[in-house]
């Protein structure tokens, strides 16, 4: 490995996304990229009493399911790097609690998705063969955690975005046929002073443009290099924001520039008003959709940047801001 200016590692050898894997709820089973799923599913309770259990199993299900595509028995994986969006990661650590793999709890919020493929490639770089990376989400308990119980029926800004429910997964490792993990830029915590709960996306898009334009300083690239620069779930109205704060720093991404939230969703039909946002929206979409871009070289250059919305329930009560983090990964043919 090697640092190149402020933050980004570059990898000698790069580590190889072997494998990945989704699973999604019915409201993305109607969206447009309901094809590249591995499973669909027909309620959010998926025969469970709560949607915290629903979730753990999602999570559980999904990790199963990119072991068993990877052909790479359990014993063979060295560490688990996951994550979500409830208190104390207890979707990852309850669903994947009889997976017998040595376990790091990650949170990034919105960006755990990322930020377990850097961590697991800086692993596979040094010490490790391979590494698991999962994360989930779903509507309802991350409604009833972050804002109001559903019972309610409170009525959402257009600003709002709906948290997906699903998982996905990836394994890494140390050798393979690509896609390759090239560089990734860790980011840091950005905070615009933006306190509205219901408007994520404008939250998280000053964090998305500091990692941008770091990753592009120090790697000397522009944003014409890449196929698709992609972010994870700043929706509609963040998107739009990172479009106009890169034009005005010297970066033009209108192009190749695209978004998780964006994409999972259809704005006209699902009334999903900016989008989709949580863990599983990267997740699930780079997971599915996207890896098959890049195993069928339609796409050989992307950077991946989730973001992350570092706040709860509590901090909200209090009157605080809502701090950004964005994290970047290069992913190349």
């Amino acid at each position: 490995m090697k640092k190149l200016g402020k933050q980004t590692i570059k990898f000698d050898t790069p580590p190889s996304i072997l494998q990945t894997a989704s699973i999604v709820g019915p409201k993305e089973a109607n969206g447009p990229l309901a094809k590249y799923f591995d499973q669909c599913l027909d309620d959010e309770f998926w025969d469970e009493k709560t949607w915290e259990k629903a979730e753990s199993k999602i999570i559980k299900e999904t990790v199963n399911t990119v072991i068993s595509k990877s052909g790479i028995p359990f014993e063979k994986i060295d560490y688990c790097f996951a994550g979500d969006l409830l208190n104390q990661c207890i979707s990852s650590s309850f669903g994947l609690r009889e997976l017998n793999i040595p376990f790091f709890g990650v949170f990034g919020a919105c960006s755990t998705f990322v930020e377990s493929l850097c961590l697991a490639s800086v692993f596979a770089e040094s010490c490790a063969n391979y590494i698991l990376c999962a994360t989930s989400s779903h509507f309802c308990s991350a409604e009833k955690q972050f804002r109001f119980p559903l019972e309610l029926g409170n009525q959402r800004p257009q600003s709002a975005q709906w948290t997906v429910t699903g998982a996905g997964s990836a394994i890494v490792a140390k050798c393979g046929n690509g896609p390759y993990i090239t560089h990734i830029t860790p980011g840091k915590i950005v905070d615009m002073g933006i306190k509205d709960a219901n408007s994520m996306g404008a939250a998280m898009a000053p964090a998305a443009l500091d990692t941008l334009i770091t990753h592009f300083k120090d790697t000397g690239r522009k944003p014409s290099y890449y196929d698709v620069i992609v972010t994870g779930d700043l929706g509609y109205v963040g998107k739009e924001i990172l479009t106009e704060l890169a034009k005005s720093e010297g970066y033009d991404i209108k192009a190749n520039y695209d978004d998780c939230g964006v994409l999972i969703f259809d704005k006209n039909t699902q009334d999903t008003h900016s989008g989709g946002s949580g863990c599983a929206c990267c997740g699930s979409v780079f997971s599915g959709y996207f890896f098959k871009q890049l195993q069928d070289k339609k796409i050989k250059k992307m950077l991946l940047i989730a973001t992350g919305a570092l706040t709860n329930a509590t901090t909200t009560q209090q009157g605080e801001s809502i701090p950004g983090i964005a994290h970047a990964v290069s992913i190349e043919i």
